[in-house]
C-alpha cells in the first residue's frame, strides 16, 4: 500500500482513518476537500486538476476521498488501494450531525476559510443532506468502481463497521 484512497459517504471518518494510515505507514496525506476548496464561497482553485495530477504521480500518497468528478478517475488509476467506509446511514449521520452542527454553532473556518452556516442546512449541497440523499448512490459507485477492470489490479478493504476499520487499522 502506497498510494492511498479512503473512500466513503460524508462523515464515515474518511479523514481521520487516512490520517493514522499515513502516520503508520510514514505516507504523505492529503485532505482532497482543501486541495479543491481554495476560497471564499467554496471557491475550486484555478490548478484544482493539475495539483492532484502532481500528487497522484508521486510513489506514496493518501487521500481522503473518491475524488471529485474531474479528478476521480486520474486517482482510482494511480491508487493500489482503496479502503472503503461502506458504514450504514444509522453510523453516518450522527457522525456528520454532530461535525456540521460544531461547525456551524462554532464558526470553524474550513477549506478555504468557508464556514458552514445555518442558512446552508438548507441546502441540498449541505454534508448532512449529501450524506443522506446520497448515501445508496456513492455506495454504489464505489461497488461499481471496485469491479472495474480500468481499475485493476487494485486492493478494495472494505469495512461495514467502524470496528471492523478499527481492528484492521491495529494491524497496519
Amino acid at each position: 500500500m502506497k498510494r492511498i484512497l479512503v473512500a466513503g459517504i460524508s462523515g464515515a471518518g474518511k479523514t481521520t482513518l487516512a490520517q493514522a494510515v499515513a502516520a503508520r505507514l510514514h505516507l504523505p496525506f492529503h485532505e482532497m476537500d482543501s486541495l479543491k476548496f481554495t476560497g471564499p464561497d467554496w471557491a475550486t482553485g484555478p490548478d484544482f486538476v493539475e495539483q492532484v495530477a502532481a500528487i497522484a504521480a508521486r510513489p506514496g500518497w493518501i487521500i481522503d476521498s473518491l475524488g471529485y468528478p474531474e479528478v476521480r478517475d486520474l486517482l482510482w488509476e494511480h491508487a493500489d488501494t482503496v479502503i472503503w467506509l461502506d458504514y450504514p446511514r444509522a453510523v453516518v449521520m450522527p457522525r456528520i450531525l454532530r461535525r456540521s452542527l460544531r461547525r456551524t454553532l462554532l464558526r470553524e473556518r474550513i477549506f478555504g476559510g468557508n464556514v458552514e452556516t445555518v442558512s446552508d442546512w438548507f441546502r441540498r449541497d449541505h454534508p448532512a443532506w449529501w450524506a443522506w440523499s446520497r448515501h445508496a448512490a456513492r455506495r454504489a459507485e464505489i461497488e461499481r468502481r471496485s469491479r472495474d477492470p480500468r481499475f485493476a489490479p487494485l486492493q478494495v478493504l472494505r469495512f461495514a463497521s467502524p470496528r471492523r476499520a478499527e481492528e484492521w487499522l491495529r494491524q497496519v
